[in-house]
Parts: structure tokens; sequence; C-alpha cells
């Protein structure tokens, strides 16, 4: 059966209906999981195979049968364990429909369909008793609803639900405990991801600087966290300003709460400084004796940097201070992690939370509108001096050009039309050739020799090796010994539609990757002409100049002001160089397109080029792409 989808339109603006198959948001949603990521987590599936036989173990020693729940069982893998560990049986929660589909399968092909009911049902809707979906309470709780922040997912609810109505009490849980730690820091630049700097302008009568609006600088901002792979961000963009504090913990093996809470911890501060930023992450012990420990700390925290495993399900918490205050070094402090249900957010006191009655209870709310209006990357954006002077450079030409006396004879026209370009709807770079459209709708109105500013855009791609970001998009085939090949042509079959055929925005900067081509400009776009009524074509080949695993290409756009002014919103360093390194704009998303989903760690057997079709559709505003991977070499040489 086929449904008409509602979708505005990020490029032209108009809302388009699409006649789409009736599973379509569940293939949406399939295609964008991280389920890829997480049987990739070699560090994750080891650690809860080594807690669940432990679990395990432990019940079977006193004698009792093993009863696992297993709550947002995904692919059925932690029930899998459960069941090679020993356990009598298990009861596999899965609420999402497709997954819990998939999970029967695999729990089919595996031979445990004997030992392991698939639930498909919320945890708090599952019925209890003879008649229920299980007939008595279980006495290990296997559960996996966590994310960047511990409990956004609202694993604080389903733990409490379960501990009262689906396990035994005192029952064996795993992961056992978890424990939020956090690290305050000044940064100028991860501030800048919170608060509008003031703008310094070069004129004729000297520097002029451009104050934000007062009510922006007071507001707290949102409490809304922001997740980011930490170990990207260089130790020279921070100075820290307090030793890793473990802020609470959470027992899973007894019952949780998921009532607001709030915990302080005293410190001395080990710098003097601006407390600004609150870094944040978590571990979870998978056993009671905290011998098996899997750790989301960054590199500078962590108990083996060595042994760092990279994961994109869970990274690391930036949270900002409501103001910015000073800290002196060894002057006692109080550092307070407040949580509801669902998030976290944290404040500084001067004295004991006990005896000061200003702990803030509620959440801190954005009263400038800002925090709810733009995402972090787009503070950062703003308070790019570089791209403020590109913008400065510019301007300052196109006002040298029309002082002249002809040019006020004009002005019942529109004779500058300037634009960023940046729309907040969005997603993929060319998106914002919403501004092209905006530009045609004004056509009228622009004078005689009127200055479009950008005058062009182009789109540029270049062939990229990532460090980790492959995993994402990689079949998985066998995870610890079990065969999960059903996930991934289930992921496959979910690639297939159209969206998710389309490139996928990645901020780059957080992904490390080596460029194996040089980047090559694939289309261009005048925006002093309106939308042209024919299509945009671009067909070519990109030749592979350095060794390495062609995992996909990265395409963004570079906006030309004028003739010498860009702004490039993806490769911002000369990839000249052998080893390729790449370096991406930190403000902006890029777009990949994913080559395959054959294994990307097989090696390449030669030279190779990337060759492509795009073409830009002006009636819709969609760019379509195809890349595909050949030999330089014919196969008789």
């Amino acid at each position: 059966m086929k449904v008409f989808c509602g979708r505005a339109n990020p490029t032209t603006g108009s809302v388009e209906w699409l006649e789409e198959d009736e599973h379509y948001d569940y293939h949406q949603e399939i295609a964008r999981s991280s389920y890829a990521d997480m049987l990739h987590d070699k560090d994750r599936n080891i650690k809860y195979y080594q807690g669940i036989r432990a679990a395990v173990n432990r019940v079977k020693d006193r004698g009792q049968k093993a009863l696992v729940l297993d709550i947002g069982t995904g692919t059925g893998l932690l029930s899998m364990m459960a069941v090679t560990a020993g356990a009598d049986y298990c009861y596999a929660i899965e609420v999402f429909k497709p997954m819990a589909d998939a999970a029967v399968k695999i729990v089919e092909k595996n031979g445990f369909s004997d030992k392991i009911k698939i639930i498909n049902k919320h945890s708090t809707e599952v019925t209890m008793g003879p008649d229920g979906d299980m007939p008595c309470r279980a006495n290990i709780l296997i559960t996996e609803l966590f994310d960047t922040e511990l409990i956004g997912e609202g694993a604080l609810p389903s733990y409490e639900h379960a501990h009262r109505h689906l396990v035994q009490e005192n029952c064996e849980a795993v992961p056992h405990r978890a424990t939020v730690y956090a690290q305050l820091v000044e940064s100028r630049r991860m501030w800048s991801w919170n608060k509008l700097f003031p703008i310094p302008v070069h004129t004729s009568c000297g520097e002029q600087v451009i104050i934000p609006p007062l009510e922006l600088e007071r507001c707290p901002g949102a409490p809304s966290v922001y997740d980011i792979q930490l170990n990207q961000v260089s130790s020279a963009d921070f100075t820290v300003l307090s030793d890793v504090l473990p802020m609470f913990s959470v027992d899973f093996s007894k019952q949780v709460s998921s009532s607001a809470a709030c915990h302080s911890r005293q410190f001395e501060p080990v710098a003097s400084g601006r407390a600004q930023v609150v870094l944040s992450w978590w571990d979870i012990e998978m056993d009671p004796e905290g011998k098996i420990k899997c750790s989301m700390a960054p590199f500078w925290a962590h108990s083996d940097p060595e042994e760092l495993q990279w994961r994109d399900h869970w990274m690391q918490c930036v949270y900002f201070l409501p103001q910015e205050e000073p800290v002196v070094q060894g002057s006692s402090i109080y550092l307070v992690a407040h949580h509801d249900d669902y998030c976290v957010w944290y404040s500084l006191q001067r004295t004991s939370p006990e005896k000061d009655r200003r702990v803030y209870p509620a959440r801190p709310v954005c009263d400038c509108q800002a925090h709810l209006l733009w995402n972090r990357p787009r503070f950062g954006e703003i308070n790019d001096q570089d791209r403020t002077d590109q913008y400065i450079q510019a301007l300052r030409t196109v006002f040298t050009v029309e002082s002249s006396a002809a040019s006020y004879r004009l002005m019942k026209k529109i004779s500058l039309l300037l634009g960023e370009p940046f729309f907040t709807t969005s997603l993929l770079p060319w998106h914002n050739l919403y501004f092209w459209y905006v530009r045609t709708a004004v056509d009228q109105h622009l004078g005689p020799g009127a200055v479009v500013m950008p005058q062009t855009a182009s789109l540029h791609a270049v062939v990229v090796e990532f460090r980790d970001l492959w995993r994402i998009r990689s079949p998985c085939g066998d995870c610890e010994g079990f065969d999960v090949h059903i996930m991934d042509d289930m992921i496959k079959r979910a690639l297939d539609f159209r969206e998710s055929k389309e490139a996928e925005p990645h901020p780059l900067w957080e992904y490390p990757c080596r460029c194996l081509s040089e980047p090559q400009q694939i289309l261009t776009f005048d925006f002093r002409q309106p939308v042209p009524p024919h299509l945009i074509h671009a067909e070519g080949s990109i030749e592979l100049r350095r060794p390495g695993r062609s995992h996909g290409a990265v395409l963004w756009m570079e906006y030309h002001l004028t003739p010498d002014n860009t702004v490039n919103t993806g490769l911002l360093k000369s990839v000249e160089d052998k080893v390729g390194d790449c370096c991406w704009n930190p403000h902006c998303k890029q777009a990949v397109y994913f080559f395959t989903m054959a294994d990307p760690r097989a090696p390449l057997g030669g030279p190779q080029t990337v060759s492509y079709t795009v073409d830009f559709h002006p009636h819709t505003g969609d760019i379509t792409m195809d890349f595909s991977l050949s030999d330089t070499l014919d196969d008789g040489q």
C-alpha cells in the first residue's frame, strides 16, 4: 500500500506531497539508526557478555533458575548471550516493530527460539501472570537503554517501572551500576557555541565593535546537551579548571527513581579562570564488584588511552553553565548536577547546596530565543571572525563601486541583495540554495546592475578513507559468534529507499579521514541570474592519488561573495601532502555519500577512479547523484 507524505522542501521552501511505501518512516529510521555502530562496538559487546555470564553464574550458584528480562533487545544479541551463558529463559522486549520482527528471525536463525521470547511492546505495557507476556518476574535484568547523556532515552522511567512490576527484588542487573563524571573547563571555542561575541569591524573611522543584545548575554541558554566526539577537540582549546569529579551513580539492581534530583560535589579548582563549560561522560560497571567496566571517558581521563574504543552511539557531553563565573585556584566551590527523568544540567555554587536554597530545581529556560532558533554550530559560525572578515571585505568592495551619484537614483529598486546563505531548515549543504530561489522571487525588484552576494556558488567533492565512520554503514555479519546477517540485509533494504540513497550530513571535524583524491568542483550555480528552468548536469571522474580504502565521497558548498572572497563550508586544508589528512570547517556539516556496504576493510586491488553523475533539478531543488568505483587499468593489462 502507498501513502502520501507531506514534506517541506528545504531548498525551494515549498510543501510537497509524495507517494511513499506505507513503511517509509520505518525504513528511514532503520537506515539512519546506530544498530551497525553498536554491533561493531567490540568493547561494549565483550563487556556485556562478561557481565551477563557473571550474573547468570551468580543466580545459578544460588540454586535458582536464571530468568532474564532484556529491555530494548534490538537484534536480540544480549538475550542470545544470556542463553549461551546458561540462562533458562529470556523475555526480550523491543517496541520498534521492524526491529522486533528482525530479532525473531535472528534468534531463530541462531537456534534460540525455544529459549527466547520476543515481545513487541514498550516495557511499561508488558503484562504479568499465567495469561500475560511473562508468567513470573525475572531475576536478571539486562538493558541497553542509554544515550550519550545516559538518561536521555528514558532509562530512569523504564528501570523504575521494571523494578516495580517486572523483576524480583534485589535482582541481578547488567549493567549493575552507572556513574556520571564531570570536569569544569574554560574554553573560548566551546563558549562560542553558546554565546555571541562582540564583532570588531575596521572602518574608515577606525575600529567599530558590534555588541550582541544584552538579553542574549544575560540568557541562561538552553539546557540541551551538545554531544560530540570530545576526543577530536584539541587540548589547546580548553583549560582544565577541576579534576574529574564523579557526580552521581545509579544502581540498576535496586529500585530506581525517575524523580528530579540534584547532586553536588565540593572541589578546589586546579587553576584560576572563567568557568564556562562542563564536560561530562559516564561509565557502566557490568558487575557488583566493578571489575567489568565500559567507559566513555575521553583520552585524557581514560584509564587506558591506548585501548580507546571508537563509537558514535555513545559520545561525550558538553554542557554550558548559565553564565560564566570566575573561579580561583584552591578556593573551594560546589559543582551541582541537576537532572529530571530525561535531562541533565549543571550549575556552580559558592556555598553548600544543603545550606543554600539557591539550588535551581527547574531547568534553565532560554528567554532570548536565539538558543531555540540556532544550533550550537550556528553560534560558532557567527563568532567565526575569519568568515566575518570575508563578508566585510566583499561589502567594502561593493560599497566602493556603489558610491557613485548614479547609484543613488536606483534606490527605488534593490541595488544590493545580500545573504550568507544560512537557513535553519537546511540539513545538507545544498539546501542553502534556497537563497537562489528567494533571489529569483524578488528578481523584478532588483535594479539594473544590482549586486547579488554571494555572486555564485559551487559544489565540490573529494574521495576519502574514514578512520572510523565507515562502521556506521558496514555490515557486521558475525557478532561475538552470533549470525546477524539478517540485520545487515534489513539495513541494506532500508538504504534502497529514495531518501536513504542520498548523502548524509555529518560534522566531519569530529570524524578523522584521509583524502584519497584532490578536491574537485562538480557543479556551479550563478546567483546573478534567476534559477534556470533546465536541469544542471555534470558527469566525470575523480582520480585517486593516494592508496587507501575508498569509503565514500564528501561534498560541500563554497559561496563566492566576489571573485576574491569565498566562504568555504567544507575542506579547508590543502591535501597536496602524501598523508592527505583532511581539515574541515567546524561550523558546518558536510555531506557523505557512502559508496557501498561491502567490507570497507578490504584493501584496494590497484589504482582506481571514481565516476560520478550529479544533477540539480531546479523544479524540486533536489540534487541527485551516483558514484561508482572502477579500476584505472583494463582487465587485460
